[in-house]
C-alpha cells in the first residue's frame, strides 16, 4: 500500500506534540517499537535552504520519520556551524512498511522568525536520547 502525505508546517507541530504526549496502552504495538533507520541524505538546495532525505522502517507512522528528518536537520546546522534550523515542509511517504520523508529546513546562526523553529544543540541530545540517529 502506499500513501503519500504533505504535512504542513503548523499541523505537523500539532501532531507531534500530540503523539509525544500520548501514552501507550500495554501492549499495543507501541510497546514492540523497534525502528530501523535505513539512512540521510541532504542536499543544499540555495543558501541556508537544505533539503534532507531520510528512510526507516518500524515506524508507527509519520511522526517518527518526520522525527528523524527533524534530528538529522538540527545535526546538520551544528556540523555547519549554526544553532538554529526552521521547518519549512515535509512530504512523507510510505511504501511496503518504508516510511520516507522529505524534509527542507533553513538552517541560520541566528533564531529564525517563524513558530518551526528548533534549537539544534536541544534537538540533537534529545534525539540521542530517544535513539534517533543524526547526520
Amino acid at each position: 500500500m502506499r500513501q503519500a502525505l504533505l504535512i504542513p508546517a503548523g499541523l505537523a507541530t500539532a501532531s507531534a506534540v500530540l503523539s509525544a504526549c500520548a501514552a501507550a496502552a500495554p501492549g499495543t504495538s507501541q510497546d514492540a517499537f523497534s525502528p530501523r533507520y535505513l539512512g540521510i541524505e541532504t542536499q543544499l538546495l540555495d543558501g541556508d535552504l537544505v533539503d534532507f532525505k531520510v528512510a526507516m522502517t518500524g515506524a508507527r507512522g509519520p511522526e517518527d520519520v518526520m522525527a528523524y528528518a527533524r534530528c538529522a536537520a538540527a545535526q546538520y546546522a551544528l556540523i555547519r556551524g549554526y544553532g538554529f534550523a526552521r521547518h519549512v515542509r515535509t512530504n512523507v511517504d510510505e511504501t511496503g512498511g518504508t516510511w520516507r520523508a522529505d524534509a527542507v529546513y533553513t538552517v541560520s546562526a541566528s533564531l529564525p522568525r517563524g513558530l518551526r523553529t528548533i534549537d539544534a544543540e536541544v534537538t540533537v541530545r534529545d534525539c540521542g536520547a530517544q535513539g534517533i540517529p543524526t547526520v
